[in-house]
């Protein structure tokens, strides 16, 4: 069987034609063929661009926002400023020399890590010594307050990093 194609294109799909009942090969004209294209073209397009939105979209019901006080912030400065990053993280970002702190007050809870910042001597749990910062407990609090709305935000399953360096028992 040959086809003469002129002006007709034969709509192809998982390499075989489209055929009738009448076991006919179903043909487009030139301008079908072009207004099927570019229907396509503009329905994956406009899909795409809809879906790339509403990724940039934000989602503060994930964040926690709405908790965030004058303490959570204070928390959040003294966390800079005493550069905890550098050895702890957070949502796998920092340091991974000392313990990851996501949801460090739910495995630890509040008055293990008031005593670890407040303690006059280097804290060494696990043999690495942390920094003595001998906060007082107004930023003891503030610190701990900062990891607690950290620990309550919404991470979609994410499990926390442990890295073998930080020598984590729980």
């Amino acid at each position: 069987m040959q086809y003469q194609i002129k002006d007709k294109f034969i709509l192809y799909l998982n390499s075989s034609n489209f055929i009738n009942k009448q076991k006919q090969v179903i043909m487009l004209s030139k301008s079908q063929a072009r207004a099927f294209f570019l229907g396509g073209t503009l329905v994956t397009f406009l899909i795409f661009i809809g879906l790339t939105i509403y990724s940039f979209m934000p989602r503060n019901d994930q964040t926690n926002y709405t908790k965030i006080d004058k303490q959570v912030v204070r928390g959040k400065e003294l966390w800079e400023t005493n550069n905890c990053m550098g050895c702890h993280s957070i949502m796998g970002e920092g340091g991974y020399y000392a313990p990851e702190l996501t949801k460090v007050v739910e495995r630890r809870g509040e008055g293990y890590i008031k005593a670890a910042l407040m303690s006059p001597v280097p804290w060494a749990p696990n043999g690495r010594k942390m920094v003595v910062y001998k906060m007082n407990e107004k930023d003891a609090d503030a610190v701990v307050a900062y990891l607690k709305w950290i620990g309550k935000i919404d991470l979609n399953g994410f499990d926390r990093v442990v890295s073998p360096l930080a020598k984590e028992n729980n």
